[in-house]
């Protein structure tokens, strides 16, 4: 599977999740211990959102604080499916994969910048599925593709405290779960823990 096609189905996952999210679910808490199921989507939908400009070559400074704080507004639904969807036309657009992005860190290429948010989507999409009491199951391909990629990366994401710690899990799960404790989730997480 190729970057790209991983990408719009880590989208499509996460906007499938949110479609279930129920009006009283969005207080609701998640494996992100500082945010309910509200501000994990407003997260996500914060990085879409960032991924237009930047993907068409714009800085951080150009963009500005217009993105800050709450871009769910009253149909938060509405708003992550926009969002997406702004965000899967500028990552497919002709010559976008092969452009220099632009973000905090310093210049990196957009490939590396799809790669960080495929693995975005496909947590967070897990994180709201077992937020909600929904199915969990990632597309194991996108799961495959970003494992790949995080082996390379997990170091420099602990030691700049981008993720938890990774939790321990037996040798014997499948590579979703391994993927997740990378990440720092607890594969069997449940409400309440």
């Amino acid at each position: 599977m190729d970057l790209l096609e991983a990408y719009r189905r880590s989208l499509a996952e996460f906007i499938d999740r949110v479609d279930q999210v129920e009006a009283g679910q969005w207080s609701d808490p998640t494996p992100c211990p500082d945010w309910d199921v509200r501000a994990l989507v407003n997260h996500v939908v914060n990085e879409d959102r960032w991924s237009v400009p930047l993907l068409a070559g714009r800085t951080i400074d150009e963009v500005g604080d217009r993105l800050d704080g709450d871009l769910l507004g009253a149909d938060p639904i509405a708003a992550a499916r926009e969002a997406a969807a702004q965000a899967e036309i500028a990552a497919t657009h002709p010559g976008t994969i092969d452009r220099t992005v632009h973000l905090s860190g310093g210049d990196a290429p957009a490939a590396e910048y799809l790669q960080q948010l495929l693995a975005e989507h496909l947590i967070h999409g897990w994180d709201v599925a077992v937020a909600i009491g929904a199915q969990p199951r990632l597309d194991p391909n996108a799961v495959h593709l970003a494992a790949q990629w995080f082996a390379g990366q997990m170091e420099n994401y602990r030691r700049n405290k981008l993720v938890q710690t990774g939790v321990q899990v037996s040798d014997d799960v499948d590579e979703q779960d391994r993927l997740l404790a990378a990440f720092g989730r607890d594969p069997d997480w449940a409400p309440g823990d």
